[in-house]
């Protein structure tokens, strides 16, 4: 659907060069799910950005609780803090239940982040301001994301994201 509906400006073209890294994860417990997204990290830090410059790390089993996968990204982001990485990589977080803090429950919002798995998605900063160099107001997309799913309707969103209602 983020693809599909073009409600990120930085996927279209990554995928299209086929500069994608799926990493798929079929553990459960926390231990591993930690050294998943190290072993993850480290595989992107030493990617040259041309072949790889982003990763969708996708969790099959576990996390389907909405509270406990945002547990596992607070700690993936305070990795990212303590090891001083930040200025280079990004989270972008996307789960088949995901709700905005503050907002209604069946606001179509939610559904620019929902997935049919959790997803945690690893951007290179460099690259992310490669493609909002394009954008006219960034700050814009999150909005206009939101008037593209209403435009459309909770019908069609719903059968764009059947795992999502």
């Amino acid at each position: 659907m983020v693809v599909g509906l073009n409600l990120c400006p930085f996927s279209c073209n990554v995928i299209a060069q086929d500069q994608v890294y799926y990493a798929i994860c079929d553990d459960t417990n926390d231990a591993q799910l930690k050294h998943f997204y190290v072993t993850e990290l480290q595989r992107l830090l030493e990617a040259n950005e041309n072949d790889v410059a982003t990763s969708l790390l996708m969790f099959t089993r576990g996390l389907d609780e909405f509270n406990d996968y945002l547990a596992l990204l607070d700690w993936f982001q305070e990795l990212l803090e303590n090891a001083e990485l930040t200025e280079h990589f990004q989270l972008a977080s996307f789960h088949p239940q995901y709700q905005f803090e503050g907002v209604a429950a069946n606001d179509l919002s939610h559904f620019t982040n929902r997935s049919p798995y959790p997803i945690i998605h690893l951007l290179r900063q460099n690259q992310v301001t490669k493609a909002l160099a394009h954008v006219s107001d960034p700050k814009k997309i999150y909005l206009d994301n939101i008037k593209t799913l209403n435009e459309l309707g909770r019908q069609k969103v719903e059968a764009l994201c059947p795992w999502g209602k």
